[in-house]
């Protein structure tokens, strides 16, 4: 394998901005229905909603052959693993805390609720500058909102802790931590050939699990039961239905066996990041001086890159979809035909990407997904955060009855210029446009929110 590159990849940073914002997108309607890209295939099938996911974990890859690569060529030490696992753990704990936050449950707590309100804010303020590793500032906020809290109870008002009995292990967050840990390990101890192999084994030996291994307690294993598939056996046997996204209840779209596939999409990325960094080297020609062989960086290389992303990207769609017919795609199930897919597409965009900013330096244009991808991080869990509190906070709605800060705003403003469809689309980009704006005072000032 060639040196690694020594410049980063714009494209890169651009394709995590577009996918984050499309992320944030779709996670925040102002109210139901939806059009159908921006809602996910009921449940076989593939939509652009669908795509977002298996997205950011290609990102994650490719990320990891970028970041990782030098190291390995380098020789891995005690400490690699050590941040390996420190930055997996801090992921999952991150996912963990975005959904435990402010540590007590909003709606059963009958104090009033602006200073509820008040302590949740100061607990999200307090991750903040724990993610900017300002432990002094994060630990005196953590201080502020448990003398809140205190203050709650000696002023007799009723505080519900949270209920860790019902705590969801998994999420999206959670799953990305397990992906990054498992692929970094692999892409440290393998070969880019061992490590497309055991792509397609796992692959493989999830099809065959899936559809050969019966499921007990059921008549019939299908895919098309959400219940009686293999997968939704293994979470609730050992994540626990109350531990389980309560939206499916029988099933956790990030659960415990899909995880497998998941790693084999964060593995693809791996494999283009390795792509990516590759360079041409100039052979020695007869009668010069025994040298290191030198970098040439041109424009027809860097073509040759975009050529190999387009043709495995067409590739690896058209087997998705063939596969589809004896397999289908399902992103709660992330089955190996929804993986080749997601693969492809995730290809087919970033060479775009890659055309469009490394070679060409049309770059203007992506100016707020680059703004997005420089913290997206932080993105994904203000805004996760910031969507809970406007949909618990209540106000005096028209008919005198509270309503959700969310909804009080969909009735005064969007749903008196449209109809609910495009009220819902319209609020969505109205909230990503919101946090362009606070993401770009960080891009600005060059605050980078990273684990």
């Amino acid at each position: 394998m060639a040196e690694a590159a020594s410049e980063r990849l714009i494209s890169l940073d651009v394709f995590r901005g577009m996918t984050i914002a499309g992320m944030v997108l779709v996670n925040n309607p102002g109210t139901s229905p939806v059009y159908w890209p921006l809602d996910h295939a009921e449940w076989n099938g593939l939509t652009p909603t669908d795509w977002i996911f298996p997205f950011f974990l290609f990102i994650v890859g490719v990320s990891i052959s970028i970041s990782l690569g030098r190291r390995k060529e380098q020789g891995v030490t005690g400490r690699t693993y050590v941040q390996i696992i420190s930055r997996a753990a801090s992921i999952y704990l991150l996912g963990a805390a975005v959904s435990i936050i402010p540590f007590f449950q909003f709606q059963a707590t009958d104090a009033p609720d602006p200073l509820k309100m008040l302590v949740w804010l100061v607990f999200a303020v307090a991750l903040f500058f724990l993610l900017l590793r300002n432990y002094k500032v994060a630990g005196v906020l953590v201080v502020i909102g448990v003398v809140g809290i205190v203050a709650f109870n000696v002023s007799g008002y009723n505080v519900v802790p949270y209920n860790f009995g019902t705590w969801r292990i998994a999420g999206v967050l959670q799953r990305i931590s397990v992906c990054y840990l498992f692929a970094s390990l692999i892409f440290l101890h393998t070969t880019w050939r061992q490590q497309l192999v055991l792509s397609i084994v796992l692959l493989l030996v999830y099809w065959a699990l899936m559809t050969l291994v019966p499921v007990p307690g059921c008549e019939i294993t299908s895919m098309n039961d959400k219940a009686c598939n293999l997968a939704a056996y293994v979470d609730r046997l050992i994540i626990t239905e109350p531990h389980m996204w309560r939206v499916a209840k029988v099933y956790d779209p990030e659960g415990i066996l899909s995880t497998i596939p998941a790693i084999v999409t964060t593995l693809s990325g791996i494999l283009t990041g390795l792509w990516l960094r590759a360079r041409p080297v100039r052979e020695i020609e007869p009668g010069e001086v025994e040298a290191p062989a030198v970098e040439v960086a041109d424009n027809e290389f860097r073509l040759g890159k975009v050529a190999g992303m387009f043709f495995f990207g067409v590739v690896l769609l058209a087997l998705g979809l063939i596969w589809n017919s004896y397999f289908p795609m399902n992103k709660s199930l992330w089955t190996s035909s929804y993986v080749l897919a997601t693969t492809g597409l995730a290809l087919l965009i970033l060479g775009v990407c890659y055309w469009l900013i490394d070679i060409k330096a049309y770059v203007k244009w992506a100016w707020p997904f680059r703004v997005f991808g420089a913290n997206a991080l932080a993105l994904f869990v203000f805004t996760g955060l910031f969507a809970r509190m406007i949909a618990a906070y209540r106000v005096v709605g028209d008919d005198e009855k509270p309503v959700s800060v969310q909804r009080w705003i969909m009735q005064h403003v969007y749903l008196r210029i449209a109809q609910p469809i495009d009220a819902s689309w319209m609020f969505a980009a109205s909230f990503i446009l919101l946090w362009l704006l606070l993401m770009w005072l960080l891009y600005r000032r060059q605050i980078y929110v990273k684990v």
